[in-house]
């Protein structure tokens, strides 16, 4: 932490890649053996759409390139995870507030211009690691009006990244076996930490999706449609071990079904006669 602060005072640049290499080593300490599909692009500036299973996630994403991340602004008050996002130069974003919104969509693009790569898990929260949860479209504000970027950062590109963890020292991963590695509900992160830390070899799969221009977005809806979509079919392929080209079914949600028609009781059908 200490060579981190100093090198966002006096090295911004290396600020950025630091991180990187600090959480390869993380990853090795834990035992998480990285299997990437595709790669983040380098030069130019990118939003990076991500499902979201675990704190792990953040060790397993900086270890595949240097980012930073979009987070809720509670995590800025939790102690000694707040001061390790700051030091990643993480935004934070509260999500209650509705002008927030536009002062985190502002300062996204800001990175961006400044040719950053800054991670966003659409999810809003982390799952259980088994399915995808539905993506939040608030959160894509970086991209409406689209252009805000087009006029800002014209080059800007969106990467969709799904990550699955697959295996335990070498053996498939089932339902039952994901919250090893998922932290989600009341959890406490300590005991879910050193659990893991004791666990073994773990692999997780990164599928990386292609750059796509954010200015071929006609709003944040089309965004996340777009990521979800991706998301959604890589971890699918992913939980069933398929090639990351192979054709699996429509995986986007279904619209909501019609509310169910409560079924009148007899002594209601009877009074109507009565």
């Amino acid at each position: 932490m200490p060579v981190q602060a100093a090198l966002l005072r006096f090295s911004p640049r290396l600020a950025r890649t630091f991180p990187h290499w600090y959480h390869r080593r993380v990853c090795r300490l834990f035992g998480i053996r990285l299997e990437i599909d595709g790669a983040v692009v380098r030069d130019k500036p990118v939003l990076l759409v991500s499902n979201h299973t675990s704190w792990l996630d953040i060790p397993v994403l900086s270890a595949v390139a240097p980012v930073s991340f979009v987070a809720k602004r509670e995590v800025g008050a939790w102690p000694g995870v707040s001061t390790l996002a700051r030091l990643q130069r993480t935004v934070f974003v509260d999500r209650e507030k509705r002008t927030a919104v536009g002062e985190t969509a502002g300062e996204i693009i800001e990175r961006l211009r400044l040719g950053d790569t800054v991670v966003l898990f659409a999810e809003g929260t982390s799952s259980d690691g088994n399915r995808v949860l539905p993506f939040r479209t608030s959160l894509f504000a970086a991209a409406k009006p689209p252009q805000r970027v087009a006029s800002g950062v014209p080059d800007a590109v969106v990467q969709t990244i799904a990550l699955t963890y697959t295996r335990l020292h070498g053996i498939p991963m089932g339902r039952a076996e994901r919250p090893l590695t998922s932290w989600y509900g009341d959890m406490q992160l300590p005991p879910h930490a050193w659990a893991l830390l004791g666990a073994g070899p773990i692999d997780v799969r990164v599928v990386v999706g292609p750059p796509v221009p954010l200015d071929d977005f006609t709003d944040r809806k089309s965004l996340a449609r777009h990521s979800e979509d991706e998301v959604r079919a890589n971890v699918l392929r992913a939980t069933r071990g398929l090639a990351a080209d192979a054709p699996v079914e429509p995986v986007r949600r279904l619209e909501k079904p019609a509310p169910v028609r409560r079924r009148k009781s007899d002594e209601e059908r009877l009074a109507k006669w009565v």
